[in-house]
């Protein structure tokens, strides 16, 4: 008897002059996922719905098409998909811009490919955050949202509740990132084997990246995550993250717990490490600097740590996983 499969939403943003070839290659690709995972229903790994969502100039975005058709549920994600064009203002109208926001105060993973990027940038939702675009609109971007920590030489920069990509064939590397948070690395691997396309081992290898939980419902928890993520949970204590969550330390502690699955020190660790991930495979900063940078000023601590998450030394994994190992500095 096939175990009932929780289903789990994704919403592909339409807007005018998206790329329809990413639209729909987003949609098979999470076909293909999810036909992947029904032949391993004993681990009761969920469905994934995928609705396209078209934002006109003057209207909220709405659903255009469902490939599970029922009653509306809680948006998992919303990838906005590339344009071919140069960015122009009618594709971030207000309208989209506030549902956007309103997404993501809701707990929603917000992705973002080459324009999609702009999107967010434009909404405000990435001030004081790490981003990556487009090569060609690097320069503008960084002009015109100074607030944003642009990291153009990345691919894609996950950054837990928020993740851009820079090429315009960056939405496979998008999709397979939300396949590997919500059905796990070894089906993501087996998605990217089935059509053809790139995807890096270090999760099936090492663990998926820090995937959040923030679909719980705990809107004064789900605050201290977002601010957690926009600090890098760097020099942070309890005492703060109670006081930003506007709660008494026991009673944050207690609700921390409950809708994340982590204590607090726990959370700050895996989001750390998720960050020094990245660092380590599109970087050639050294280990010390990395330690530092992630909120770590004894690097022995550091490496013990990564070592325990990832199952690696920082030094394997890079070796292993870095994009230019070869120029490290260790």
């Amino acid at each position: 008897m096939a175990l009932e499969r929780t289903v789990v939403e994704v919403g592909v943003l339409i807007y005018s002059g998206a790329q329809m070839a990413a639209v729909h290659g987003l949609t098979d690709l999470f076909g293909v996922a999810n036909r992947i995972a029904a032949e391993h229903q004993s681990e009761q790994l969920p469905l994934l719905r995928v609705s396209h969502w078209r934002a006109d100039a003057s209207e909220v975005p709405n659903r255009v098409f469902d490939s599970l058709p029922g009653p509306g549920q809680h948006l998992m994600a919303v990838l906005i998909p590339p344009s071919i064009g140069e960015f122009s203002e009618e594709q971030g109208p207000p309208q989209l811009l506030d549902w956007l926001r309103q997404q993501h105060a809701g707990g929603t993973i917000l992705g973002g490919v080459c324009i999609g990027s702009i999107l967010l940038a434009k909404s405000g939702l990435l001030d004081g955050r790490s981003a990556t675009t487009h090569w060609s609109s690097a320069k503008s971007f960084a002009a015109r949202y100074p607030a944003i920590r642009l990291e153009a030489d990345k691919p894609i920069v996950d950054d837990g509740d928020m993740i851009t990509t820079a090429g315009l064939m960056a939405w496979s590397e998008l999709g397979l990132r939300l396949v590997d948070r919500l059905l796990g690395p070894s089906i993501a691997a087996s998605t990217a084997r089935f059509l053809v396309i790139e995807h890096s081992d270090s999760a099936s290898q090492c663990g998926s990246n820090f995937a959040p939980i923030l679909s719980h419902g705990d809107g004064a928890i789900l605050k201290v995550q977002h601010w957690l993520q926009a600090s890098g949970a760097v020099d942070v204590s309890l005492a703060a993250m109670a006081q930003e969550a506007g709660l008494e330390e026991r009673t944050f502690l207690r609700r921390f717990r409950s809708a994340t699955g982590l204590k607090p020190t726990e959370y700050c660790q895996h989001l750390r490490v998720g960050k020094a991930r990245q660092m380590l495979e599109f970087t050639n900063g050294t280990l010390d600097h990395i330690a530092w940078t992630v909120g770590y000023q004894d690097p022995s601590t550091f490496r013990a740590l990564f070592k325990k998450i990832t199952g690696l030394a920082p030094s394997d994994y890079r070796n292993r996983f870095g994009v230019n190992p070869t120029s490290v500095r260790v």
